[in-house]
Parts: C-alpha cells; sequence; structure tokens
C-alpha cells in the first residue's frame, strides 16, 4: 500500500537523502516548520518503514575496492525454496553490496566491490559455480560509474 504523505513529508523526506546528518532543527527550518513537530514528523515516517535507516556514503575506489562487477545468475530450478536458499547464501557473501532477483534470462544480479580483478574471479568460481543449483553465471565488469543517486528521486511537486 502505498504510503500517503503531504509536502511536508516529503520535502523531509528529500532533506534527509541529501543530508543524513542535518540537525533537526536546520530540517525543520527547511521545510517551514517548527522543530518539534519536525521531530515527530521523521519518527513516524522511520516507524512507518519508509525511513528504513541512515548510512555514510564511503568512495571504494579510495578505499582499495578497484573493481565493481556484475554477476548475472541462472538457476536450474526456480522454486520458492531454491530461490530463498541462493538469496541465503548470497547474504554471506560480503563482496555482494546489492542483489536483485530479476526477469528474463537470469535469476539474480549481483553487484560486487572487489579490492582487485583476482579477487572477483576467485569469489566467482570458489563462491558463485561452486554453489548448489546454480547453471549459468556470466560477469560484466564496471569501466566507469556515470550516474550515482542511491536515492529515490523525489520530485519538485511531491515535495511542495
Amino acid at each position: 500500500m502505498k504510503a500517503r504523505l503531504d509536502s511536508i513529508d516529503w520535502q523531509i523526506l528529500k532533506e534527509l537523502q541529501e543530508d543524513g546528518r542535518i540537525t533537526n532543527v536546520e530540517l525543520a527550518r527547511r521545510v517551514g516548520i517548527s522543530a518539534p513537530p519536525c521531530l515527530r514528523r521523521v519518527r513516524a515516517l522511520e516507524e512507518a518503514g519508509l525511513i528504513r535507516g541512515y548510512r555514510t556514503l564511503l568512495d571504494e575506489k579510495q578505499l582499495g575496492f578497484e573493481v565493481t562487477g556484475f554477476v548475472m545468475v541462472g538457476l536450474h530450478n526456480q522454486t520458492e525454496a531454491d530461490l530463498v536458499a541462493f538469496e541465503n547464501k548470497v547474504n554471506e557473501w560480503s563482496i555482494v553490496r546489492e542483489s536483485y532477483i530479476i526477469s528474463g534470462e537470469f535469476d539474480f544480479i549481483l553487484k560486487c566491490i572487489a579490492p582487485d580483478l583476482e579477487s572477483f574471479q576467485n569469489f566467482i568460481i570458489r563462491d558463485v559455480t561452486a554453489t548448489p543449483n546454480v547453471d549459468t553465471v556470466r560477469t560484466a565488469l564496471a569501466i566507469r560509474r556515470c550516474k550515482d543517486h542511491p536515492s529515490v528521486a523525489i520530485t519538485k511537486g511531491q515535495a511542495d
């Protein structure tokens, strides 16, 4: 069910996406309300699950993670139990930073961040292809990131 949000809620979400470290006083000023009701709204948005958490975005390259790779995985069987079993395995792999069940030729796509090509290759060979029920594995290496907006596109109309 889609959440019913007013324009102030949308503005709060937009501001928090842009700066999760903003103070409640500054957030309230930006959205045009006083601090106590702003804090109540933020807490309500958190409790409703619309705000899932707060994170610090790191520059992986500066931390020594040079390779971003995508792994497309096809399974032999796609029963719910098989999908859940593979999901559970994916959750054990720290190299996988995002994972999606997808439609089409493959069942899963995994976004991986690795320190180097050898680590990525070893992960594919030792972990992915060795996992029970894995049928097909295809990989693609990222050449360059062209867009990086890990957030929801909140339009001006929603936040007005």
